[in-house]
């Protein structure tokens, strides 16, 4: 019989600005910790030297990442030009180095290939599995390591600033699964100068901005107690990006047994998926079809004081 995990029954996300030089286990284990909750996950990992928006779902707002790790992410980052690292980030061994320096007018069009859906590979160091195992781990052993191309959607890159010749700072709207590292290490190549990630920072994850995000020294500060909840932001802002389906008390008992219920249909069409609210809160995502909603996931969720 399996152990009862300990920790309180906590529901909601916690939108950390994390820092550098902390992997993004070590920040959900931290927050988990601090908040004395059962379950915890994050939406996004992002590498341990970057900062920004690290979204932490705790209970059953951990049903929702799917929601967060989908959506769109923004992301500034500082290129340094003229050298290519064997990480793809300024962690890494130098590998090839270049004295040629490309203008601003030749950066802004090289970017353009990038935009819209393309194909990317992963750095060799990664988190992208090979017959089970981590690349990272691979290339680490000094094992060969072949990532195949993966498809990516870009949304927005535009260069934001040229603080000398040696780099640049770019901005980045992008879908699920893109790796700012292959945008430097490509681009590099593109310019016939090299190129690698020295800086990076995730600044809005869907609905998550990084200027509204909690310190970890905060913490820390707050740990084990109450004054931490205060920061907690309901689990329906994961579902942002779907539409909201209102249902009846009746409805919303037979959704929470995990059968169809009816709901007061909006601007929806049969076959989308939705997510219904009794009162403003979650009670179940699924499939809207002919006046109900067909629950893919259940919220369990205690009920809001009126």
């Amino acid at each position: 019989m399996a152990r009862k995990r300990k920790g309180r029954d906590i529901s909601g996300w916690l939108v950390v600005d994390k820092p550098a030089g902390l992997t993004s286990t070590a920040v959900v284990n931290k927050v988990r910790w601090a908040l004395d909750a059962k379950k915890a996950g994050h939406a996004g990992t992002l590498d341990p030297e970057a900062t920004g928006v690290l979204a932490v779902a705790l209970g059953e707002a951990t049903k929702t990442v799917p929601y967060i790790t989908d959506a769109l992410k923004a992301y500034t980052f500082t290129v340094r030009l003229g050298a290519a690292t064997n990480t793809d980030d300024a962690e890494g061994e130098v590998i090839a180095t270049s004295d040629e320096r490309p203008a601003d007018a030749q950066i802004k069009e090289a970017l353009q290939p990038f935009l819209g859906e393309i194909m990317q590979v992963p750095p060799k160091f990664s988190a992208v599995k090979i017959d089970g195992q981590r690349a990272y781990k691979l290339a680490r052993d000094g094992e060969e390591v072949e990532l195949a191309a993966r498809p990516l959607w870009v949304e927005e890159l535009i260069l934001l600033d040229r603080p000398d010749e040696d780099h640049v700072v770019l901005e980045m709207t992008c879908g699920k699964g893109g790796y700012v590292r292959s945008i430097a290490r490509d681009l590099g190549a593109a310019l016939g100068c090299y190129g690698h990630v020295k800086q990076l920072r995730r600044i809005w994850s869907g609905p998550f901005d990084a200027e509204d995000g909690i310190s970890l020294e905060l913490v820390d500060e707050l740990a084990k107690s109450t004054d931490l909840d205060q920061y907690l932001r309901p689990l329906e802002e994961g579902l942002a990006d779907l539409p909201e389906l209102k249902c009846t008390p009746q409805g919303a008992v037979r959704l929470r047994n995990g059968n169809p219920g009816m709901v007061m249909a909006a601007d929806v069409e049969y076959g989308d998926e939705a997510w219904a609210s009794l009162d403003g809160q979650a009670v179940a995502v699924g499939i809207y079809k002919a006046g109900e909603l067909h629950p893919s996931r259940v919220f369990v969720q205690p009920e809001r004081a009126a």
